[in-house]
């Protein structure tokens, strides 16, 4: 069996079990990565999120002793949602963007490159892998650029000449030789729509993210969100998609290949209210699928918040104070403390000024000093 023949094997049988789209790649070091990796760190553009050590995320004899090939794997999401439910007064509703729809993508993925991985030891027993999605320490994107999976985008998406942006992504390091495939050439050219539509100026430049800034990554953190995010947030409880909606490569792209990654319009656009006072129980059965419940409900409720303040919705006033009143988490409390005074009327102010004399933590008091500023300014 040669080398050749493995590859035209694998590929045909990644096909038969649902993946859309497989490259191959040198696992040589990722030298460019590196510098532009050392340059997000020292601009403090970096989320947090990601693997710290850079030597580990641009070297993959690291990882596996012998590395000589990458697999990039993608699997198409869909982009539009059948039966969307409206938002409408009273029953004001959030979002949670695209890469959280259906079944967490992280499962998804693993699932099928364990299903990969068992078949080239099928073929090869000697052969060793180490697989990783998202959270390994390659990066998914440098990895399916050199593999001929698509180009990076301005927007730091990888983008498919098939499916667009539009695409999950895995990867499976091996001692095997596999023949690499060709990196795509094709670019954004002059285009640079994405990065005029990004809502909080994240990206920098084509090809660079600060990721404290992007809405993506703001969704997912648990503290106080910065003020001068709050009224950009619009309703999003979880992600962003933006700078892939504007997109014009993604112009017409929907795919609906796998029925786990379909979403359920009552998950991802849910009633906003109704998720202020879930328990921990209720939260993890209602969204414990999906990608967006990892950092757990904390900060899906705190957007929520957010989001009724965008609405203005009148309806959520009670909920609020009651929260601001009672609620044990200070970023809870202080946030519909703010949405209170975006929200205003009589029983907002009264209830602002009682509590201001109750409250002890000062986040939160400065949070109902801002409520009480921005009732007074009003016209």
């Amino acid at each position: 069996m040669t080398s050749a023949q493995l590859k035209k094997d694998i590929v045909a049988y990644s096909k038969s079990i649902g993946i859309d789209k497989i490259g191959f790649a040198a696992a040589d070091p990722f030298k460019t990565l590196k510098e532009r990796l050392k340059r997000q760190q020292e601009l403090g553009y970096q989320s947090g999120f990601e693997e710290s050590d850079i030597e580990k995320r641009t070297e993959p004899e690291l990882l596996l002793s012998g590395a000589a090939t990458i697999l990039s794997v993608a699997i198409a999401y869909p982009s539009k949602m059948k039966d969307s439910p409206r938002s409408k007064r009273g029953e004001r509703r959030g979002l949670f963007c695209r890469a959280s729809w259906g079944v967490d993508y992280h499962h998804v993925l693993r699932e099928k490159l364990s299903l990969l991985d068992a078949y080239i030891k099928s073929r090869v027993p000697t052969a060793k892998t180490s697989s990783m999605v998202d959270t390994g320490e390659l990066s998914d994107r440098a990895v399916a650029e050199r593999a001929g999976i698509g180009f990076s985008g301005k927007n730091t998406m990888m983008i498919t000449e098939e499916f667009g942006s539009w695409v999950y992504l895995g990867e499976m390091i091996t001692d095997l030789f596999l023949e690499p495939d060709e990196p795509v050439e094709e670019g954004c050219g002059d285009c640079n729509i994405c990065v005029d539509a990004c809502p909080t100026g994240a990206l920098i430049e084509g090809g660079q993210l600060n990721a404290n800034k992007c809405i993506a990554f703001l969704t997912q953190t648990k503290g106080f969100l910065p003020e001068e995010y709050r009224a950009k947030l619009g309703n999003r409880l979880y992600g962003c998609d933006t700078c892939q909606l504007v997109c014009p490569k993604n112009k017409g792209k929907d795919f609906h290949h796998h029925p786990e990654l379909e979403p359920d319009p009552e998950m991802v656009k849910p009633i906003l209210i109704p998720l202020l006072t879930m328990s921990n129980r209720e939260f993890k059965e209602k969204f414990g699928k999906a990608a967006g419940s990892w950092r757990g409900k904390k900060p899906i409720q705190r957007n929520a918040i957010l989001a009724l303040a965008h609405y203005k919705d009148e309806t959520s006033v009670d909920t609020l104070i009651e929260l601001m009143q009672k609620d044990p988490r200070p970023v809870i409390r202080g946030t519909s403390a703010w949405a209170l005074g975006k929200i205003g009327g009589e029983k907002a102010v009264n209830a602002l000024i009682n509590e201001q004399m109750r409250e002890k933590d000062i986040d939160v008091a400065d949070e109902i000093a801002r409520g009480l500023s921005m009732l007074q300014n009003k016209p």
